[in-house]
């Protein structure tokens, strides 16, 4: 048990030095004072989640409440779903589809990376959080690397971290997760 608090206390560390580098390379340009929404519009590789935070009438609530945690798929993430499923969740009648995957990327509060790899070392190696869309997504490791699954066993990687907001922190993921009803439904692969 000795070895595996020390194992998570190490892996806190290089993990924190390791996100922090990365976070302030990769997002030096978003600027504190920006909300959630103006910095997905900045970045230049998130047109698809603000085409999506549009479609679900997220958009003031992103810009204007918060804190929240944005775990923000970015346009690669996206192109892993297939364009027909992505052109069907838009439409109009879909909005509560898209409302349900949109706000299961979005976890209330300011949770850091760092806190993250706490919860991790906690729960030894696992840790979950609710959504504000009600399903929890889970969190582990997988090397270096803050991996999230959905309950259907799909995966994210957090490829930047700790981008901080006026109104919380965004962490981009590779892959878009799917809350329970979405991925039993047939609008996605």
């Amino acid at each position: 048990m000795k070895s595996y608090v020390s194992l998570c206390a190490l892996i806190f560390f290089v993990t924190s030095i390791s996100y922090g580098q990365t976070s302030f390379n990769e997002n030096s340009f978003l600027k504190k004072e920006s909300s959630i929404v103006e910095s997905t519009a900045d970045s230049g590789h998130h047109y698809t989640l603000l085409e999506v935070v549009k479609a679900a009438n997220l958009e003031k609530i992103l810009n204007e409440d918060g804190p929240f945690t944005v775990f923000a798929p970015s346009d690669m993430a996206f192109k892993k779903l297939s364009k027909v499923s992505l052109k069907e969740l838009l439409l109009p009648e879909n909005k509560k589809e898209l409302f349900s995957l949109l706000t299961y990327h979005i976890v209330a509060g300011n949770i850091t990376a760092s806190k993250i790899l706490k919860a991790l070392c906690n729960g030894n190696g696992k840790a979950s959080f609710t959504t504000v869309q009600g399903d929890k997504i889970f969190a582990s490791m997988d090397g270096l690397d803050i991996v999230l699954t959905d309950k259907s066993g799909n995966k994210a990687k957090i490829t930047s971290a700790d981008s901080t907001q006026c109104n919380g922190i965004i962490h981009e993921i590779d892959s878009v997760i799917l809350p329970n009803s979405l991925a039993t439904a047939n609008l996605l692969p």
